[in-house]
């Protein structure tokens, strides 16, 4: 049998998977063993131990003039950023998308202005966010929405407007209207995408909130992160962007799999 015809059983797909992280894991500990066999007092690849002892105070100890437990509170603090980002960048993806796929005149009027502001590099604007919006919360959640409802807009646009168009004249046949059209033929197959582009846009958004929080914030993970680095402490700096890495990677499960819970037509033999 051929490759490309081999099909993977899940217990399969999970023991594959699992493979290059155990390799990366082995490779990371034999590398920390050998730099810290010449200098005990390597800080570049700290070892497990100094990562756990570095962290438990962040996890476990409440901060002297807080009060807060810091691991938590910057997790909180980036987590709330991010869903309110991906909230606003979504539900605008979701309305403006449909009536850009949708509607032609309104796709012709407004579509370059959207393709426009998608194609400007989001960092570069992040000086004009902090003069407009300050230093707060306002700013750093302006740069996520800036980040990803653009391209997000765009795709909803593109697969809308891709639908086949007897669909369309099939509903106009039974008394459909614009509104009605957009509602019953349109939203239905948009949905779908629309959680496949907030899966793909999770990636940017993780990368622009970071950003925003390593230049103006007093908590967060991008913060700590930043904060940390002139001391070249990457015993916090690795479990940092591990958790980091972890969090996306539970959101993404989460995503695909509301997807094919609420869409299971949506994906076919897949499912």
């Amino acid at each position: 049998m051929r490759w490309v015809n081999r099909r993977v059983r899940r217990g399969n797909r999970l023991l594959l998977g699992a493979l290059p992280i155990v390799a990366l894991v082995v490779l990371y500990l034999v590398a920390a063993g050998a730099r810290h066999s010449v200098n005990p007092s390597d800080k570049i690849l700290p070892l497990p131990s100094a990562m756990v002892e570095a962290m438990a105070s962040l996890v476990a100890e409440p901060d002297r003039l807080s009060g807060d437990y810091l691991f938590w509170a910057d997790t909180l603090a980036s987590l709330t950023r991010l869903g309110i980002g991906l909230a606003i960048s979504t539900l605008s993806a979701l309305l403006v998308g449909l009536v850009l796929g949708i509607l032609p005149p309104v796709r012709a009027t407004f579509g370059p202005l959207v393709t426009g502001i998608a194609v400007i590099p989001p960092i570069a604007l992040l000086p004009i966010l902090f003069i407009a919006f300050g230093l707060g919360e306002t700013a750093k959640v302006a740069l996520i929405v800036v980040g990803i409802a653009p391209f997000m807009i765009r795709d909803i646009a593109a697969h809308i407007g891709a639908l086949p168009r007897e669909q369309i004249i099939k509903a106009q046949t039974l008394g459909a209207n614009s509104w009605q059209v957009m509602l019953r033929v349109a939203l239905p197959q948009a949905m779908p995408r629309l959680i496949q582009a907030v899966r793909l846009s999770l990636g940017p958004a993780w990368v622009f909130l970071i950003s925003a929080e390593a230049i103006a914030a007093d908590v967060g993970l991008g913060y700590r992160i930043f904060l940390v680095r002139r001391y070249l402490s990457m015993d916090i700096i690795l479990p940092y962007v591990a958790w980091i890495a972890l969090l996306a990677v539970v959101m993404d499960i989460a995503l695909t799999w509301s997807s094919r819970r609420l869409f299971p037509w949506a994906h076919g033999a897949d499912h």
